[in-house]
């Protein structure tokens, strides 16, 4: 449940990974959460902001980041090297998950805030939680969001092997793993991210504490999205952050 990613060198990840346009899809409604959300490889942040001002969920502010087109460590990878064997990219996930706590940096002090995503963004979203749980990024930098809920849509959770000894001896992290609400989703025709990988990262999710770990499994559905995973979505952030729904 990892990706290959090739070598940064010693350039700091501010040097080496340069982010695209973002796009922002506002709130129809009250302004109650602000979630980001991730794209995946060969997609950019314009597609996901459009599908997004779509769905019924006026209370939500969505940031839509595009990712680097180099390198492509970041949220790229090669599908011949994903497996549960090949090395995770810890340089590249920091640099991505300080990306989105930054993105979330300058929101309202009163707005609960969130990471979700699809493929390699989910991945993203899901290692963003893993650091908001252990409140630490994997080079041991303090993580400095607040996030309140995570949503993985045909992703896989990165550094899966080492979740435990990040969380370890932590009580805070236990705290918090016991009470942050996941929600993952895959389809088991998915031949670009098997869908035991996303099973096997939920299950490695519940095995290290997280109480409220939700996987939703769709038959036929390959590396896509349809309209009833989508309504899964919406009722899901609708229920574990408390939206108003048509609150204007």
């Amino acid at each position: 449940m990892s990706f290959a990613a090739s070598s940064v060198g010693g350039r700091s990840a501010a040097t080496a990974y340069e982010f695209g346009r973002t796009y922002v899809v506002r709130p129809k409604g009250k302004h109650q959460a602000t979630i980001v959300w991730l794209h995946g490889l060969g997609d950019n942040g314009s597609s996901w902001s459009q599908l997004l001002e779509t769905i019924p969920l006026p209370n939500i502010k969505w940031i839509c980041p595009t990712a680097p087109t180099r390198p492509m460590s970041l949220f790229g990878f090669d599908v011949a090297e994903l497996s549960e064997e090949a090395p995770d990219d810890l340089e590249g996930l920091d640099a991505s998950a300080a990306h989105v706590a930054n993105l979330l940096s300058t929101e309202p002090t009163d707005i609960k805030l969130g990471v979700g995503g699809f493929s390699m963004g989910a991945a993203t979203a899901l290692y963003s939680a893993s650091c908001f749980t252990a409140g630490k990024y994997g080079n041991g930098n303090a993580y400095p969001a607040n996030i309140s809920a995570a949503v993985g849509l045909s992703g896989w959770l990165p550094c899966s092997k080492t979740l435990s000894n990040k969380l370890q001896g932590v009580d805070e992290a236990t705290r918090r793993a016991q009470s942050f609400p996941i929600l993952m989703c895959h389809g088991k025709g998915d031949d670009v991210v098997p869908y035991k990988f996303g099973e096997k990262s939920s299950k490695c999710l519940t095995s290290n504490g997280f109480q409220d770990v939700t996987f939703k499994a769709y038959n036929g559905l390959g590396h896509y999205t349809i309209p009833e995973e989508t309504d899964d979505v919406c009722a899901w952030l609708t229920s574990k952050l408390g939206l108003e729904g048509n609150a204007a």
